[in-house]
C-alpha cells in the first residue's frame, strides 16, 4: 500500500464528532423524505433520549441547522423543517444600478466602509461561523440621479469571495459582483417598515424619521451562507415589487 494510502484510511476512519452525527441523522430523515418541509422535528430532549447525547450536543447541531437554514425555530411550538426554496422559482434578485438604469434613471454610490472584521454573537450564528472568522463587511449609499434610495450593509463570507475586499464598489455594485463570483442557490428575505435612527437619516439625506422599508437578506452559494445584507430604503423615494406565477420563474425583486 502506499504510504499515503495508509494515512487517507485513518482519516476517513475518524468517526464525525458527536454534533455532526446528530446533525447528519436529522439531515438523512429530511432527504428520506421522514421529515417533509414544514414537519415538526424531535426536540432536544428527544435527541438525548432517542440518541443517547447530552442536552448540550443536541443543542449545538440544532443551533447549526437553524443558522444553516434547514429548521426554523418557533417560539412556544418547536422546531420544523425550513420550506427551502430554489431562488429562480421566486425571484431574480439584480443589482440595485439595472433596477435603475432600467427605469430611465443614473446610478451612483458613496462608499462609507469596507473592511474586515471577526464575526461575534448574532451574525457568527446567522453566517454559520465559528466566532473570531473573519468577514468582509461594507456600508454604501445607492443614489437614483444623485437622490440616495438605498443604503446597504452587507457582511460577506470572504470563503466564496476571496476577492470582495480588492473591488472598487464606486464603479461597481456588491450585488453586480457577487453574483459573477458566488452563484446563488438559496435566498432568505425579511421585510418590515420601521422609523430609522439618526445615522440612516443622515446616510439618506432624510429631513426627519421618515418611514422606511427595510429588507433583511441572508443568501446561500452551494453548501456556505455568502452573505447577511440589510437594505434601508425611504419610503417616499422606493417602491419594492415583483410579479410571478406559481410554480414559474419570478420577475424581479430589487437587489
Amino acid at each position: 500500500m502506499h504510504p499515503d494510502s495508509k494515512e487517507t484510511a485513518k482519516k476517513d476512519s475518524t468517526p464525525l464528532p458527536l454534533y455532526q452525527q446528530v446533525k447528519e441523522h436529522i439531515l438523512s430523515n429530511i432527504k428520506a423524505g421522514q421529515w417533509p418541509a414544514g414537519a415538526r422535528v424531535p426536540s432536544e430532549n428527544e435527541l438525548v433520549d432517542s440518541l443517547g447525547v447530552s442536552r448540550m450536543t443536541a443543542n449545538r447541531a440544532v443551533r447549526e441547522l437553524t443558522a444553516e437554514g434547514v429548521l426554523v425555530r418557533m417560539q412556544g411550538k418547536g422546531t420544523f423543517v425550513r420550506e427551502r426554496k430554489p431562488v429562480a422559482t421566486l425571484l431574480e434578485i439584480k443589482p440595485i444600478a439595472d433596477e435603475i438604469a432600467q427605469k430611465g434613471g443614473v446610478h451612483s454610490s458613496r462608499l462609507h466602509i469596507l473592511e474586515m472584521v471577526r464575526s461575534q454573537g448574532e451574525l457568527a450564528l446567522a453566517m454559520n461561523l465559528t466566532p473570531g472568522d473573519k468577514v468582509c463587511h461594507v456600508v454604501l449609499v445607492h443614489m437614483d440621479n444623485g437622490n440616495p434610495v438605498q443604503l446597504e450593509d452587507r457582511y460577506v463570507n470572504p470563503l466564496v469571495a476571496p476577492e470582495f475586499m480588492e473591488q472598487d464598489f464606486t464603479k461597481t455594485t456588491p450585488s453586480r459582483y457577487l453574483l459573477d463570483v458566488a452563484p446563488l442557490t438559496e435566498v432568505e428575505h425579511v421585510v418590515e417598515a420601521l422609523l430609522p435612527d439618526k445615522n440612516t437619516q443622515d446616510l439618506l439625506y432624510l429631513n426627519g424619521p421618515e418611514p422606511c422599508l427595510v429588507l433583511y437578506r441572508r443568501t446561500w452559494s452551494h453548501d456556505k451562507v455568502a452573505t447577511r445584507s440589510t437594505f434601508v430604503h425611504p419610503g417616499s423615494r422606493f417602491r419594492l415589487g415583483g410579479r410571478f406565477k406559481p410554480s414559474s420563474q419570478a420577475r424581479p425583486l430589487e437587489a
